[in-house]
């Protein structure tokens, strides 16, 4: 008796009534699983991908505004005065140049102004001056919200 072939007597001896019972479903339940935890993670990174992700202590504020999801470019000013592009540091020659291409590269006119509160004023005044030649449309300053007591 070789794989897959049935006898008169392999026929006999069965409740084989001449009928394949092959199963032809997909069983579909651990793929919509797999694609729901890809959606969880793809939700949970794209939220944080505003972030700069550098180590900037940013200034308080009793008055925040509303938190806006969509394209922004992020500035960064650190302790120091370095600057950086979505997370890239960039001297202030190259830093026309850069906020250009992620203006174009994000689709957006917003850029987000990030400065550490050790960071100097007029340096933000010139970088946002550079932005604005570079095509910036809307500025935004990031700042933490003062804990209530």
């Amino acid at each position: 008796m070789g794989m897959g072939l049935h006898t008169q007597k392999d026929r006999a001896d069965s409740d084989w009534d001449g009928q394949d019972d092959v199963i032809g479903d997909i069983n579909l339940t651990p793929l919509i699983d797999i694609m729901l935890v890809l959606l969880i993670i793809f939700m949970v990174t794209s939220s944080v991908s505003l972030e700069s992700g550098l180590d900037i202590d940013l200034p308080q504020t009793a008055e925040t505004t509303e938190s806006r999801e969509g394209n922004a470019v992020i500035i960064s000013i650190d302790s120091v005065g370095d600057v950086f592009v979505q997370g890239a540091k960039v001297s202030m020659e190259t830093l026309e140049q850069k906020v250009a291409e992620s203006l174009k590269s994000e689709g957006t006119g917003l850029v987000i102004l990030e400065g550490d509160k050790k960071a100097s004023l007029q340096k933000a005044m010139d970088i946002m001056g550079v932005a604005k030649k570079a095509g910036a449309k809307k500025f935004a300053i990031a700042a933490d919200s003062v804990p209530s007591p």
